[in-house]
């Protein structure tokens, strides 16, 4: 069972609730402090005080005083005139990623709010009752308002969500779970909307594939250079330890073990080829920068995961409600751009080398990895599509966060942009996945044709699992399922888990 604390939440939990385990509840210390910081808030209000967002207006109109008998009303007038999103609705993995990090952000217990919220975030979990959410209408400040709002509507009753496979009504779907729609309280509604939770579920989503992809292009790399009959000089541990970069020792390391007790290689070792292209002699460098730079990314995100991104904060330990900009996206903003950028990167030199396996002047290989070319296209029009996605990563890899523009009659006047980012980013790493599925299987049918010659262990093991879901391209065929077979071997880990105990040792 995952116990929420508000501080602990990791990556690995992210992704295994995405993925459907819904077996989570708030620990008995953040409880607590929940109850604590809700104290705060009703001695407040009992003592006729004035704080932003408990008994004011909200942005521009935060200088409006709500009467106590209101403030019900205020918090449900709130979600529903915020939930304003178009577009298409996130996924079921992103909206249960969603409502476990809006549950941890109220865990941290500086929102002020009763611990019954997050029960009923979990509990909708459990049930896989998930609120139907539009992926635009975020300018990533002030929180994720608009997204954020429609994920607190389901909660209060309104708006639809996906049950069961359906989408219904969010009052019907409460009471078939046996559930009870929340009456907001003075602050709750606020605290809902309010916060980064909408672009970290997406961003960090896409991290963890973007984690994936990192390695998986240095099997799938390592794979192509001994199709290739590349020399593996350029992945000696000399050279990456005469520059120093870790990403790149391990990149290297990576791919020396690739071809490690290779027979293609074996068969090569005396040609007259001293240097390889970029696209393979250099991918220690640049898949190693790629390794060092999601490193820490993973380090914003996994702070984020456990931030309190609300505005105001209580800290009940002294009884102050203070007013701040923890809810600016920034910190995701520009890791979302960044990440864009890295795998962007990533597939460019992977569809080089696929471009490389096309060209017989350059592989030594049947023209398009096909016996008959002319008669067969084979992989021909796969480098297009290779091609095309890449393209539109260069376009996905535009920084969303160096845009803003005011809004709320200029009282937020410089905004994140970071829900754009996070969804970018997720484009980009999808597109990337779907290229790098190009190579392998590109690779793979180039291994084929260095036959009676063998690869290595490592490549041999991949090999298999490849085969055993797409075969050798005799004559054309539909490439279309063969594509989306090889991407999503890549995006569920399954390529990395069979790999990872076929790797030799040294």
């Amino acid at each position: 069972m995952l116990q929420l604390d508000g501080a602990t939440l990791t990556l690995t939990d992210l992704e295994r609730v995405a993925d459907g385990d819904s077996d989570v509840v708030v620990a008995e210390s953040s409880r607590k402090r929940m109850e604590a910081s809700r104290r705060v808030v009703n001695d407040l209000l009992r003592a006729g005080r004035t704080a932003y967002g408990i008994n004011t207006g909200f942005g521009k109109l935060s200088d409006v005083r709500i009467s106590n008998q209101e403030l019900s009303q205020l918090q449900r007038n709130l979600v529903m005139s915020h939930a304003c999103g178009i577009g298409p609705a996130l996924s079921a993995r992103e909206v249960r990623a969603l409502l476990l990090l809006k549950a941890n952000g109220l865990a941290t217990g500086y929102s002020g709010c009763r611990p019954e919220l997050a029960d009923l975030l979990l509990a909708m979990l459990r049930h896989n009752l998930l609120p139907v959410i539009p992926e635009k209408g975020s300018v990533g400040a002030s929180g994720d308002l608009a997204p954020l709002a429609h994920l607190a509507l389901a909660m209060i009753g309104l708006g639809e969500v996906d049950f069961g496979g359906r989408r219904v009504a969010a009052s019907e779907a409460l009471r078939e779970a046996g559930l009870s729609a929340m009456q907001l309280q003075a602050k709750e509604g606020l605290a809902l909307i309010n916060g980064t939770q909408f672009m970290t579920a997406v961003a960090g989503l896409a991290f963890i594939e973007a984690e994936r992809l990192a390695t998986t292009g240095d099997l799938v790399g390592g794979m192509t250079a001994d199709a290739l009959l590349c020399t593996d000089v350029a992945f000696d541990p000399r050279i990456q330890a005469a520059r120093g970069h870790p990403g790149q020792k391990r990149a290297a390391m990576t791919l020396a073990k690739m071809l490690a007790g290779s027979e293609i290689r074996e068969s090569h070792r005396q040609c007259p080829r001293v240097q390889d292209a970029y696209s393979i002699r250099c991918m220690p460098q640049v898949h190693g920068a790629i390794h060092d730079h999601l490193s820490h990314l993973r380090q914003v995100l996994t702070t984020e995961l456990n931030a309190s991104t609300d505005n105001p904060l209580v800290f009940a330990e002294d009884g102050q409600i203070l007013s701040g900009g923890n809810f600016h996206g920034h910190p995701i903003a520009t890791a979302a751009d960044f990440l864009a950028i890295l795998v962007t990167q990533l597939a460019n030199m992977s569809e080089r080398r696929i471009a490389f396996m096309m060209d017989p002047a350059l592989s030594g290989l049947p023209a398009f990895l096909t016996k008959a070319s002319g008669l067969h296209s084979g992989f021909m029009i796969a480098q297009v599509v290779a091609a095309s996605l890449v393209s539109e990563n260069k376009v996905l890899s535009h920084p969303a966060s160096i845009d803003s523009i005011p809004t709320s009659a200029n009282k937020e006047d410089f905004v994140t942009m970071g829900a754009a980012a996070a969804v970018k980013a997720r484009q980009a790493a999808h597109n990337a996945a779907a290229v790098l599925g190009i190579e392998l299987l590109c690779a793979c049918q180039a291994i084929e044709l260095r036959a009676p010659l063998k690869p290595g262990p490592a490549a041999a093991a991949i090999f298999s699992l490849v085969r055993r879901r797409v075969p050798f391209l005799e004559d054309d065929r539909i490439l279309a399922p063969d594509l989306q077979t090889a991407q999503r071997l890549i995006l569920r880990g399954e390529l990395l888990d069979r790999v990872q105990h076929e790797l030799p040792t040294a």
